[in-house]
């Protein structure tokens, strides 16, 4: 099956490569490619702006922390050959690099929060790149794009030296030999709300390696007005099945390790082990779907959700997640009440009932874009959930020292949900050495807390917990937050509409 879409026609310059590889994406590609092709390009690209998002929150943009790390995970995509810095362009890198944009475009222009994500990802990502270039090569993207900034002349520098030299900064000693471009200064406002620049009579001085600011301007204008055009022309695809499922799933889509189950630990973990392991190395929203449960002998259905199928992808067989949950819930009701209103839901989680798909468990993305709990419910995010003031009681009752608290309060406040979790990983697990590490799944979480309690790459179940110290830090009060039902969003298009006809059925069954 092929997609489709009629565009202006793209010049034979841009279709061969002639133009430089680095682009303001003006021109959307008009060629047919196939479904898996969509995907698969859509699927690359997002990896990428995953990349440049971490490394922008963990380093400062531009410093060489920042620069080896997102080298170093761009270098793991398709889309690898993006980083080159010398002037041959091939087709197919050419080719996928331009219509993933596209795609992405059309994915991310459906609010305003998509919008800015892909905005700003998009805006570092060029940034990037250029900066990579040589001077030649950034002088030749200059020419394509006709954008003929000439430096200043050496008698109108003569008269504003003093004044270039006392905005230069640490770069004063250099001042008088580097090139300068005189620009509208509304053309480099992040510039001018640093004070890097000299302003006179409306005009800003731009130094040579400044030239980049000019640029993102000119970007962020370009991108911002064409991603509204494309939110406007967007209803025209709700006609098309094919699309707008993929589409619409791209933004939750989560793009590490399957954890549909855990084949080598399927049947080591008993229902015994679940109490001692929630301590260990649960992430905090299975640490509190575990503790509510605990308490309340309960979990309403967002929960049971949510917290099954983590138990499925941490390896609890059927057998043993229909014991466990059935000690659990008898104490509040009988055996014949339980088997009847509620095991079927765990059988169709395990692919046993329903459609018989073997559901994944929730990935962080998932989990937080989902809608949020309501009152009663205990799943969710408790970094996206939980109101701030209350995440920090919870997190000092917990045994968080004030320097990890505040680096968690930091990081959840910016929305930075995944950047919070992991510090919350490392300051219950004293020693970690890997920052470039994000969390971006519960059971990624789990496998990593496993291997650091074992001491090996591999993570290892592991009966009690080899310290208590961790223990300790994870028993607390748990951190529990208004919880709201949850749809559960799968991997793909099919999955997700069986998954939601299951669902509903049996949500709207409970309410009966």
């Amino acid at each position: 099956m092929d997609f489709g879409v009629r565009r202006a026609k793209t010049s034979k310059s841009l279709k061969t490569g002639g133009k430089h590889r680095l682009q303001f994406y003006k021109l959307p590609p008009t060629e047919t490619i196939s479904l898996q092709e969509f995907e698969e390009f859509a699927i690359e690209r997002l990896k990428v702006l995953k990349a440049i998002e971490n490394a922008g929150i963990r380093y400062m943009r531009g410093s060489d922390e920042y620069n080896a790390l997102v080298e170093k995970e761009i270098k793991k995509t398709k889309l690898h050959r993006i980083t080159r810095t010398d002037f041959s362009v091939d087709d197919n890198e050419y080719r996928m690099d331009h219509i993933s944009h596209f795609i992405l475009r059309l994915a991310y222009c459906r609010s305003e929060d998509l919008k800015r994500w892909f905005l700003q990802q998009e805006l570092d990502l060029f940034r990037y790149r250029f900066t990579k270039e040589t001077a030649e090569g950034k002088q030749k993207f200059l020419q394509d794009n006709s954008l003929d900034y000439n430096p200043i002349s050496e008698e109108e520098k003569n008269k504003v030296l003093q004044d270039l030299i006392a905005s230069a900064g640490k770069n004063s000693s250099t001042a008088d030999t580097v090139e300068y471009f005189k620009v509208p200064f509304t053309e480099v406002l992040d510039l001018v709300r640093g004070r890097k620049v000299f302003l006179h009579k409306g005009f800003a001085y731009v130094p040579k390696d400044d030239m980049i600011s000019i640029l993102i301007t000119h970007y962020r204008a370009h991108l911002s007005q064409q991603l509204a055009l494309t939110s406007r022309a967007l209803p025209q695809l709700e006609e098309d099945n094919r699309l707008l499922p993929m589409l619409s799933g791209l933004s939750k889509r989560y793009l590490g390790q399957d954890y549909s189950s855990k084949k080598s630990n399927m049947g080591k973990i008993t229902a015994e082990m679940i109490d001692t392991l929630s301590k260990q190395s649960f992430p905090p929203c299975m640490q509190n779907l575990h503790q509510a449960m605990k308490r309340d002998h309960h979990l309403k259905h967002g929960g049971r959700m949510q917290y099954g199928l983590f138990l499925k992808g941490i390896g609890l067989s059927l057998e043993e997640a229909l014991r466990f949950w059935k000690m659990e819930f008898t104490k509040i009701m009988d055996g014949e009440k339980f088997d009847k209103q509620y095991s079927y839901n765990i059988r169709h989680n395990y692919g046993k009932e329903g459609k018989r798909a073997d559901y994944t468990p929730y990935s962080c993305n998932k989990i937080i874009m989902s809608n949020a709990p309501g009152p009663g419910d205990n799943h969710g995010c408790p970094f996206r959930h939980t109101d701030a003031d209350l995440l920090a009681q919870k997190l000092r009752l917990q045994g968080i020292n004030k320097d990890f608290t505040e680096k968690i309060m930091k990081f959840t406040r910016e929305g930075h949900y995944q950047i919070a979790c992991k510090w919350y990983f490392d300051a219950t697990h004293s020693g970690t050495d890997d920052p470039d590490t994000a969390i971006n799944h519960p059971n990624q979480y789990f496998d990593e807390s496993q291997a650091f309690h074992s001491g090996k790459k591999e993570g290892k179940v592991m009966n009690t917990p080899s310290r208590a110290g961790s223990q300790r830090s994870s028993q607390g009060t748990p951190m529990s937050q208004p919880s709201q039902s949850s749809q559960p969003v799968s991997q793909n298009a099919t999955e997700y509409d069986e998954m939601m006809d299951d669902d509903n059925y049996m949500a709207s069954m409970e309410t009966v």
